[in-house]
């Protein structure tokens, strides 16, 4: 009778181990499944949102603050704000103002909530705001998609020093750009075409950059609408740059025009990300910065015609209106405008004539979608990864060398591929509807 009692209770002794064993393997694949399957972008995002509240305080009151362009943007505003309109007079520490009237509305604001630039530290607070703005609105194209596993956005927010230096640490005007770009292409998934216009528009006031985005935009413009029905939102865009620009046009538009949207802009070597292993005469040769531009566009053309485009189609029909097109295009999806955008800002990015520090922030956020939509399929998880840790490595080795500007274009050079080889841009659970 004993013996019996005693093998039942090893029974359950057994059974008691088993089933934990089971509930903590079970509770493992749960954990699991939530980081790697895209439908649960809401729930990590959302607990990820919530940590960068605490990240961004904390780096504010642990980490120095380093002034390199704040002062310079209060001066400048400082002179509008002093009666001067004529572009050519307006200047700062680090010289000359180069940013559309955007910037100066928007760095005028921020000029009085400041006290004219003085507290740094409420400036800082703002940037917060700022931050923690864009990547809701990062996560909610995320959400959109659903093409990346929720893991990687640890790796997009919290583990990126450089980009949270260059928001609140710096107070670079490139974020507020970014930030009204991303409630652009929101407004794009939204189907809010002409107010997403006006925001792209805006963006583009405050930093030129956003001009990357151009060819993506209106690639999408003429596939949904055709150029008869685009040409009223271009012109919104182009109204948008009149209007902000008007007090400054009317008093120098040559000066305007020449500072704010300056395409010949020179750059200098000791702040280039992307080319320090160039010798520093061909990194300021005219015939270098030419053969870029054309690379450039040839680059986009090609994935305009061969990879933007549906089988069968051809570039020229994009100018007809989309019922008289044969066969008719189905509609865009979330997943097509993103690819095609975020493609179009790479490119860009690729062939920049150099990058700077804060230009990381440019393209940043659309690294992950980009690593996860391309066809180098079976680029594992492990090798994704690693290269966001080397482009980020490469952003955050200062000043730069040559080994980091180069590993940063062998992980472009990477992407592109990848991106090329797409054979269908259209996701799994798209095809399901």
């Amino acid at each position: 009778m004993a013996y019996g009692a005693g093998v039942v209770r090893k029974k359950h002794g057994t059974t008691d181990v088993s089933s934990s064993w089971i509930y903590l393997r079970t509770l493992w694949q749960e954990k699991h499944l939530i980081l790697f399957q895209p439908r649960y972008t809401a729930l990590v995002a959302a607990a990820l949102w919530m940590a960068e509240i605490g990240i961004n305080l904390w780096v504010i009151h642990r980490v120095a603050y380093t002034e390199i362009d704040w002062k310079a943007y209060m001066s400048e505003v400082e002179g509008v704000i002093n009666g001067t309109y004529d572009y050519t007079k307006l200047k700062g520490d680090t010289g000359p103002l180069v940013y559309p009237a955007g910037f100066v509305y928007i760095f005028t604001a921020l000029y009085f909530a400041t006290e004219h630039g003085a507290n740094i530290r409420f400036a800082q607070y703002l940037f917060v705001v700022f931050y923690l703005v864009t990547l809701l609105l990062v996560f909610r194209i995320y959400q959109r998609t659903q093409k990346v596993p929720p893991f990687v956005f640890f790796f997009m927010c919290c583990a990126s020093y450089r980009i949270h230096s260059i928001f609140i640490l710096r107070l670079f005007n490139d974020p507020v750009a970014m930030m009204l770009l991303f409630v652009a292409v929101n407004l794009l998934l939204d189907n809010h075409w002409m107010l997403a216009c006006c925001f792209y528009s805006l963006a583009v006031s405050v930093k030129m950059n956003v001009l990357l985005f151009a060819p993506g935009l209106l690639y999408l413009l003429l596939s949904q609408f055709g150029l008869l029905r685009s040409i009223p939102k271009l012109c919104v865009c182009a109204l948008i740059q009149v209007l902000l620009g008007l007090p400054f046009l009317l008093e120098n538009p040559t000066g305007y025009l020449s500072r704010s949207f300056d395409l010949g802009r020179q750059f200098l070597f000791k702040w280039t990300v992307n080319w320090r292993f160039l010798p520093e005469d061909v990194f300021l040769n005219r015939y270098f910065h030419v053969s870029l531009l054309g690379a450039h566009l040839v680059i986009l053309v090609l994935f305009a015609a061969y990879c933007w485009t549906r089988s069968g189609d051809r570039l020229v029909s994009l100018l007809k209106d989309p019922a008289k097109r044969k066969p008719v295009m189905p509609p865009l999806t979330a997943d097509r405008i993103i690819l095609i955008l975020f493609t179009s800002n790479f490119i860009g990015v690729c062939f920049s004539r150099s990058l700077h520090y804060q230009f990381y922030v440019w393209y940043f956020h659309t690294l992950p979608y980009l690593l996860w939509s391309g066809q180098v399929k079976k680029l594992a998880h492990l090798l994704r990864v690693l290269l966001l840790g080397l482009i980020e490595l490469s952003w955050n080795t200062y000043p730069s060398t040559s080994y980091s500007s180069a590993s940063l274009h062998v992980c472009h050079l990477i992407i592109l591929l990848s991106l090329w080889f797409i054979q269908d841009p259209e996701p799994v659970h798209s095809k399901r509807k």
